[in-house]
């Protein structure tokens, strides 16, 4: 079995979203453990220079853009800044993502499309912007999509949210059978982590109008949920080890995410609705559900 170091040392890594959460994560880890050469891209400016910094004074090799993933343009051009400046890219981390609270009625129609733009068309700018060349390339490279225990689970209040992370994980399994219908050296991923300390809750969208109590109930459940979280740290090391293996579908905590996956491979076999919601992660509670982000 190759080493992570083996599989991706030393080699070019492009991270979205990597200014905070689980992308800092995975940049600090691939710069530190693996001597990857990153390139951090994020809307938050502050947040990637912070992390792009802290990288390079602890010796590692980094560097940042600051691009909206909703932006394709944008995103080719990084793709050919990168490859003019460091050659083939070989592992692409499309991690950029935001949440949203709320009933689904009383979503606002900006805050819709930013979800969607951000976590669907994001995922797919990254991929039509870098693989091209990936795939050109003679060189394994690797693409890792985010896609969440929340692409198996159906959790209220968060569905625009849950939605996007259900098409996430279509577009990467049909990536998965595109690259193999034409032979291609690119491997590919879908992540599905399940609480990760991060800011994703506190940032994440709510509603102008409607049942505005509802929402900041479920965001203070969230925060609760977040006392369980583990760190990007330890959710870095453990996805680019099974990154490392060849795993397509890349778990933190399994025995959360696995538990999610098949109780809806259950329901789906005996065509059951979902059950009322009930978060994994308080004691009190029954597990047919899982708080996401």
């Amino acid at each position: 079995m190759p080493t992570q170091q083996e599989v991706f040392g030393g080699g070019t890594a492009v991270v979205t979203g990597a200014g905070s959460g689980i992308g800092e994560g995975l940049a600090r880890y691939l710069a530190g453990r693996l001597d990857m050469h990153v390139v951090l891209t994020d809307v938050d400016e502050v947040g990637v220079h912070r992390v792009t910094d802290e990288i390079v004074r602890s010796g590692g090799r980094a560097q940042c853009h600051v691009v909206d993933v909703r932006d394709a343009d944008a995103m080719t051009d990084l793709a050919e800044r990168v490859h003019d400046a460091h050659g083939p890219v070989r592992l692409l981390i499309n991690n950029a993502g935001v949440e949203q609270f709320g009933y689904l009625w009383d979503v606002p129609l900006d805050r819709w499309r930013r979800v969607l733009d951000i976590n669907i068309s994001g995922v797919f700018h990254g991929i039509r912007a870098f693989l091209p060349r990936m795939i050109a390339a003679a060189e394994r490279s690797h693409v890792l999509t985010m896609a969440s225990v929340g692409s198996v689970t159906a959790v209220p209040m968060q569905a625009p949210y849950i939605l996007s992370k259900h098409a996430v994980l279509a577009m990467t399994e049909c990536l998965h059978q595109e690259l193999a219908e034409i032979g291609a050296n690119v491997a590919v991923a879908a992540v599905l982590p399940a609480m990760v300390a991060s800011n994703i809750f506190e940032r994440a969208g709510g509603v102008d109008s409607g049942d505005l109590a509802a929402v900041e109930r479920h965001r203070e459940r969230m925060r609760e949920a977040m006392s369980h979280a583990i760190s990007p740290a330890e959710a870095a090391e453990q996805i680019m080890e099974q990154a490392a293996r060849g795993e397509f579908f890349i778990v933190t905590q399994p025995e959360i995410v696995l538990s999610a996956m098949a109780e809806r491979a259950n329901r789906l076999l005996g065509r059951t609705p979902p059950p009322p919601f009930r978060s994994r992660f308080q004691q009190h509670d029954t597990p047919s559900g899982s708080p996401v982000g």
